[in-house]
């Protein structure tokens, strides 16, 4: 019996621990589970949408008492305007900004060397480059005479030499990358403490990062990104849209589709549709114009060659008025937007196939209003010229013709008999200007 108890009691104390054990694993778990760091993607060109995008995001993660923000960057560069607003955010951010340059293959030129030159941490992946920051008509969507050139450039290294200083990096470098345009990949810029890290992975970039002191506006603070987890977070609905619209792609496309669609309407009064799409179309291309670096003059050229197509077809000018027309839409397409950076440009891929739908959209829909002009009316009296019957009534300046089985008034240049065979030759007022057929 006592054997019994012994037994039970040993076995009851197995379970005790075990469940102590269980408990104790799992609560170690919890407590050794990191700060959540949030991710964010930024492959596109810096526009104000990316810029509103970022500040948000890291508004957002603050608001959460997010460990820190990683933004993930590929950038061929963009707007001087939209890139310090990044700036900006970065350096009076709460909480701790990563700019890491990944995944392999992408690159931070231009903006994205100052956007990078911000963050608390700079990071880049294997296979990536960082520059070529020179400043050519940044953000001015336009030349620049020599003397403004320097002032710009100028402008722009104090810039980023004042950022590298601020964070520790490598002012030298900076200042040949807005001035000389260097360019250099992820060793090169470790080596040069351009950046702090190379990192294959964001969990790399976290873990190489442990330990590491930064400073925030707050005071200096060492980064804890031991066992931190990752919080991916994607774009959303709206930021998604805003920054389609930006892309001058799209911007040139509704443009040219809102021209149409209102020319369409105003050519056919009562379709409605056109000129709802039309609309709307417009709408959307000058908000994207408010974003991107756009040529007013390329606006014109491409209203103006609307005006010129819509002429057309008031004034027979035998193809002058379209082909000037297409004159105006090719030029104002090429200086829509003037930008260094290709992304900030219409690509010829995009440009060619749309001028070439245009042109034909127009000159189809000029064909069709010529011809209807040109045609012979086949109601009303002004469908009876050429049109044959018989005098009803003797006719010398005035009588009666049958035309068509119709009684009309008739007059004639001289006597014609009743029932002889008639064709008309003209209208005078609301009679009919006929003469006598001939027999043969």
């Amino acid at each position: 019996m006592n054997t019994m108890n012994t037994n039970t009691l040993i076995r009851r104390i197995a379970v005790l621990s075990m469940a102590f054990i269980i408990i104790l694993c799992a609560t170690g778990a919890t407590a050794s589970a990191g700060a959540a760091f949030d991710v964010i993607t930024v492959n596109s060109a810096i526009t104000p949408a990316v810029a509103r995008y970022i500040e948000k995001s890291i508004l957002d993660s603050y608001e959460r008492n997010a460990g820190g923000l990683i933004i993930m960057l590929d950038t061929p560069g963009g707007l001087d305007l939209a890139m310090r607003d990044i700036v900006k955010s970065i350096l009076g951010s709460p909480i701790p900004i990563f700019v890491y340059v990944a995944p392999s293959g992408a690159r931070a030129a231009s903006a994205g060397v100052m956007i990078t030159m911000a963050a608390h941490v700079a990071a880049m992946a294997p296979g990536t480059n960082i520059g070529a920051a020179h400043p050519v008509a940044l953000g001015v969507g336009g030349t620049m005479d020599e003397t403004m050139a320097k002032k710009v450039e100028n402008d722009a290294v104090a810039y980023v030499v004042s950022i590298a200083e601020k964070r520790g990096r490598n002012t030298k470098w900076v200042e040949d990358a807005v001035r000389k345009s260097a360019s250099v990949t992820a060793e090169k810029a470790l080596s040069l403490k351009v950046i702090d890290m190379m990192a294959e992975s964001v969990d790399s970039l976290l873990a190489q990062s442990h330990g590491k002191r930064i400073v925030l506006p707050a005071g200096e603070v060492t980064l804890d990104t031991k066992n931190a987890l990752i919080h991916e977070k994607k774009m959303g609905i709206r930021d998604r849209i805003l920054t389609t619209l930006s892309d001058p792609n799209i911007a040139y496309l509704l443009l040219l589709v809102g021209l149409a669609g209102l020319y369409f309407e105003f050519a056919h009064p009562g379709a409605v549709l056109p000129g709802v799409v039309g609309g709307i179309s417009l709408i959307l291309a000058f908000f994207a114009m408010q974003t991107l670096p756009v040529n007013y003059a390329g606006v014109a050229l491409i209203i103006f060659a609307i005006i010129l197509f819509i002429a057309e077809i008031k004034i027979i000018s035998h193809g002058m008025l379209t082909v000037a027309g297409i004159i105006s839409l090719i030029l104002g397409s090429l200086m829509l937007f003037e930008s260094p950076v290709p992304a900030l440009k219409v690509s010829f891929k995009v440009m060619i196939p749309t001028i070439i739908a245009i042109s034909l959209f127009f000159i189809a829909v000029i064909s069709l209003s010529v011809r209807a002009q040109l045609r012979k009316p086949n109601t009303g009296i002004e469908a009876m010229g050429g049109e044959e019957g018989k005098a009803v009534t003797d006719i010398y300046a005035e009588g009666k013709v049958e035309i068509g089985g119709e009684l009309w008034n008739a007059s004639s240049s001289g006597p014609i008999a009743k029932g002889e065979l008639v064709k008309v030759t003209g209208i005078k007022g609301l009679a009919l200007v006929v003469e006598k057929i001939e027999r043969r």
